[in-house]
């Protein structure tokens, strides 16, 4: 029986005979992948972008993958646009073109622009087997070969026995229900990052070769592809190392089976060319042939670093000193790549262990501390610098260990601090960052993590005779949380200093709600930089009292200046402040109703999609360097800490991202709904309709400045208009857990910190991505907006989404009506506690308003009427009303 042959076209053919052996397919026509690609098509530089695709003919590519996929560029316009020019230039033109994207509408656009036989990129089960059976259907309508990613309803294969069984299945899906040719299928069984020091990476290599080559024998009509650029990427920056990878992998892929992929055309070495001795490292991590295969071809890339890396040669004069000064140096910088070394010489040139500690790394971090407290070190270094401690003090434990069994002597620190985030809340970012900051000032810090409850807090402060304990949270439910730790500590006759931090909580929150439920001493601490010198003063002797009389006289004036300004500040009654609603005249306005009703959920979210919707002023904020970006990258103060951070923070998404470490997944949905005074009921389809409870601002101001309630948003059930509500819920902190654990394991608290920091900032990207998507696409009511980040961070377009717990809705425990509808929890994996705060913690939720008068705004304090009002809506009592709106009380609850 004669071979089928693929045959593919662009206005030359390209038969894919077996003694072409490989077929590359150029990838630098693609924004994901190339960078000046990007930038040429985001600033509509299409000409010169036309010019990347005939480098990439020129230098030996047989085709060429464009993908257009970028959050800031109108993916289908551009694709349509850059085919139609590259389509009027011959010796572009002859070669096929391969379709990349991960969306249809793209994918399709482009299939009608191909005026020969191209190739679809990609197709796959990810959404199941209908899905799947249709775009193909598609695809031979349209005349193309596709490939087919080993990506199933479970996520994408990243093993040898799941990359054979989910081709397998989708080859016998194509060829026994749609007939399609055996030919065209092109396989991606996935190449990824190996040598990333995962040891389950290790065979990331081997098992795409054996994938290889038990597809080619099982359907060998049909091509095995993968994008090779995948499989270096732990040696981004090294191109001499990287090329070598590349050129070993395709060596042994191609003997195989691997007949196709996507290549830098003109970066590929030959296999002989290769240095020997790199070549034989290469091979030992490819084939996974060594257990220390990794760590021998990092010593060994130094080596053959390409002339631009050169050039950032590190200055090791620095190691010519003596170790005492080797260490501070290290400690400072925060280099920790010789500090285990130097840690041990310095070790044995004490006469104990604890000396080391106590000598030379408490010396460098006074120094740290010094510069910090002047100012002239940002608190990214000081992370980074109690990294280096921590792997010092690592390598000692055993030896002071073994002193302490035998001497009894176990060293002194400046005291124990006990440090929770709250029980009901997850949030722990800023209390890590605290508790480096405590550590590296020689403070012994007992983290107890997260959801922490208070008999556990005060049974480890016994257990450890701690000499302060502090609380963090970030939802207001973990205020009254805070206070009821307050209380339990007054009850139990605790006589050690309370400490307070977190976003929500502040100064004036611990004077009125806190402080005065425990007499021994409550303190509000602002930040990081402020929790060294209020703890010092608490452990001091000399210091403690007048600073605690200090504090005790500040929070009473706080309460004073409160009660004063209460007494002053009127609040309407709840039926003036309803008179007083915010109203439109409904017969001239028409609700738009969604364009895509009902839920909708995202499971796999392209995170390098949600990068560019990054809005980075927060993410500096977190590391409490003040300015707004990108201006705080020129800041005469913060500017060149700022710029290595964000350096850091770039290379990290880098790795997350090729890595796949986290995934982002999202529900949304869209009800009909109509005002019920201050409610909203919601149309699920059951027979009763779901009702959302919101609040109302009491606060007396000018007549032409309403009382507003998010209520007033939909229209009311006797306007005789059809209204909607919107919700959703989205994290991109799934998966996260592994890769925390693994920095903390090695005592890497600054790669820990950074990772939760930029899991939060791609989770409110997330947030910021769907509400567009929203507007422009599910509900539809702004088509035509076109807004940049910029102009999407100020909030620049129709509609609002706000969050439960936040300040248009107060009330927390409203999220779990929210997370009823869009059945949250088994759809994303987003979930509850018991203080309503989400896990993970990178997570976002809320409503949506697609109102154009829509706006946000503070509810504010709320009078004992609207309260009771609240609770006969909730179905509450009145106490249990008031612990959830705590901080909105306008009274003392009874």
């Amino acid at each position: 029986m004669t071979r089928r042959l693929t045959r593919l076209s662009g206005l030359e053919p390209l038969v894919l005979t077996p003694d072409l052996n490989f077929v590359n397919v150029g990838e630098r026509t693609n924004v994901t992948g190339s960078a000046r690609f990007r930038n040429l098509i985001k600033e509509e530089r299409f000409e010169e972008a036309v010019d990347v695709a005939r480098q990439q003919v020129e230098n030996g590519a047989q085709i060429i993958d464009v993908n257009m996929d970028e959050g800031l560029i109108d993916s289908e316009a551009a694709m349509v646009r850059f085919l139609n020019l590259i389509a009027s230039e011959p010796d572009i033109a002859r070669v096929p073109v391969m379709i990349d994207s991960s969306k249809w509408s793209v994918i399709e656009a482009g299939l009608r622009c191909l005026q020969g036989k191209g190739v679809v990129n990609s197709i796959s089960l990810k959404e199941g087997e209908d899905a799947f059976l249709e775009h193909a259907r598609k695809i031979m309508q349209y005349g193309a070969a596709a490939v087919v990613m080993a990506f199933d309803e479970d996520g994408q294969a990243d093993s040898l026995e799941r990359k054979v069984a989910i081709c397998s299945r989708a080859h016998a899906l194509l060829t026994e229900k749609l007939d399609f040719p055996p030919e065209d299928i092109i396989f991606d069984p996935n190449i990824f990052a190996i040598a990333t020091g995962i040891e389950e990476h290790d065979n990331y290599a081997v098992d795409f070769i054996e994938a290889a080559r038990e597809l080619k024998k099982r359907f060998p009509e049909s091509h095995v592809s993968g994008g090779l650029s995948n499989v270096s990427f732990s040696f981004r920056g090294n191109n001499t190392v990287r090329e070598a990878i590349h050129s070993v992998f395709l060596y042994h892929a191609i003997a195989a089976g691997m007949d196709m992929g996507i290549v830098n055309a003109g970066a590929l070495a030959i296999y002989d060319d290769l240095d020997p001795e790199l070549r034989e490292a290469v091979e030992d991590v490819v084939l996974n042939r060594r257990k220390d295969g990794t760590e021998r071809l990092l010593a060994l890339a130094e080596r053959f670093k390409d002339d631009k890396t050169e050039a950032k040669v590190e200055n090791l004069a620095w190691r010519e000193k003596p170790v005492s000064e080797r260490l501070s140096h290290a400690l400072v910088h925060g280099i920790d790549q010789y500090v285990i070394d130097d840690t041990e010489e310095a070790r044995q040139q004490s006469s104990r262990p604890l000396d080391v500690i106590e000598g030379p790394l408490m010396a460098g971090m006074n120094v740290v501390g010094d510069l910090f407290g002047a100012g002239k070190m940002f608190l990214p270094q000081v992370v980074k610098s109690a990294r280096v401690m921590k792997k010092a003090v690592a390598h000692l434990i055993p030896y002071i260990e073994e002193e302490k069994a035998r001497t009894g002597d176990a060293g002194k620190n400046n005291g124990t601090i006990i440090m929770a985030t709250v029980k009901g809340d997850v949030h722990d970012i800023g209390k890590n960052i605290v508790g480096v900051v405590l550590r590296c000032n020689n403070f012994e810090v007992i983290d107890l993590g997260v959801m922490v409850p208070a008999q556990k807090i005060l049974e480890t402060a016994r257990e450890h005779n701690a000499d302060i304990i502090g609380l963090s949270g970030l939802i207001t439910p973990s205020l009254e949380e805070m206070s009821q730790v307050a209380k339990e500590m007054q009850r139990q006759d605790f006589r050690v200093p309370l400490l307070i931090g977190g976003a929500t909580t502040s100064r004036a929150h611990t004077a009125l709600r806190i402080e005065p439920h425990y007499n021994a001493g409550t303190v509000w601490v602002k930040d990081a930089s402020r929790a060294v010198g209020v703890a010092q003063s608490l452990v001091s002797k000399d210091a403690v009292e007048a600073f605690l009389e200090k504090i005790r006289a500040e929070y009473a004036e706080v309460r004073e200046r409160h009660k004063s300004r209460g007494e002053g500040k009127k609040l309407v009654t709840l039926q003036q402040a309803r008179d007083r609603a915010w109203t439109r005249d409904w017969t001239a306005y028409d609700p738009p109703a969604p364009k895509q009703p009902g839920v909708h959920v995202f499971d796999d979210y392209d995170l390098a999609e949600l990068r560019t919707y990054i809005d980075w002023t927060p993410f500096f904020q977190a590391w409490e360097l003040a300015g707004r970006f990108p201006a705080i990258l020129d800041d005469a103060v913060v500017g060149a800490q700022a710029r290595e951070l964000y350096e850091d923070a770039q290379s990290m998404l880098d790795r997350l991202i090729a890595e796949k470490w986290l995934r982002a997944r999202a529900a949304i949905g869209f009800w009909p709904a109509q005002r019920v005074g201050d409610d909203v009921e919601v149309d699920t389809g059951a027979e009763a309709p779901t009702t959302l409870h919101f609040l109302r601002q009491q606060a007396d101001k000018p007549v032409e400045r309403p009382n507003l309630c998010l209520a007033d948003f939909i229209a009311p059930a006797d306007a005789g208009k059809p209204d909607w509500i919107g919700g959703f819920a989205v994290t991109a902190g799934i998966g996260i857990e592994e890769h925390v654990a693994r920095f903390e394991a090695d005592n890497d608290d600054y790669s820990s910190i950074l990772l939760k920091a930029l899991a939060d900032r791609l989770a409110e990207a997330f947030a910021e991505r769907m509400h567009q998507r929203v507007r422009t696409e599910f509900w539809g009511h702004a088509v035509d907006e076109q807004l940049d980040n910029e102009a999407l961070i100020a909030e620049n377009y129709r509609g609002i989404r706000p969050a439960p717990g936040y300040p248009a809705c107060p009330d927390h425990t409203e999220k779990t009506t929210l997370f009823e509808l869009l059945d949250v929890t088994a759809r994303t994996g987003i979930e509850l506690t018991e203080g309503f705060a989400m896990y993970p913690a990178a997570a976002v939720s809320g409503w949506y308003f697609a109102h154009p008068d829509s706006q946000y705004f503070v509810v504010g304090n709320l009078t004992r009427e609207q309260v009771a009002d609240y609770a006969r809506r909730k179905g509450w009592s009145q106490s249990e009303a008031e612990r959830w709106l705590a901080a909105n009380l306008a009274y003392e609850p009874d």
